[in-house]
């Protein structure tokens, strides 16, 4: 399956824990179908003390989050929406929002 959202582009979650909220994509993970979001799904992660660290504890993470569950928003239109693509005239591929029409 192709993923269909780029490292930068602003996405909303469709369901879970943080339905409804907005964030930046910081990377995509292909062959596991999963995005990075930043400020979104956050997990407690234990850290060891150590030389770099030398208090440890608790520090939180943020999670991968399914690229089913995530919706590209459209930076013309500013709405949730499904991504096309399209070719131009010079035969180059472009991906293009769904409602509005205008190339992402």
């Amino acid at each position: 399956m192709s993923v269909r959202v780029k490292k930068g582009d602003y996405v909303t979650v469709r369901t879970g824990k943080d339905r409804g909220k907005k964030g930046k994509i910081l990377k995509v993970f292909p062959s596991e179908n999963r995005v990075l979001v930043e400020a979104l799904n956050y997990m407690t992660s234990y850290v060891r003390p150590s030389q770099q660290n030398p208090k440890g504890g608790l520090h939180k993470v943020e999670g991968r989050i399914d690229r089913s569950n995530v919706q590209l928003i459209c930076p013309r239109c500013s709405k949730p929406t499904r991504v096309g693509y399209q070719f131009l005239a010079d035969k180059t591929k472009q991906r293009v929002c769904k409602k509005c029409h205008e190339i992402i």
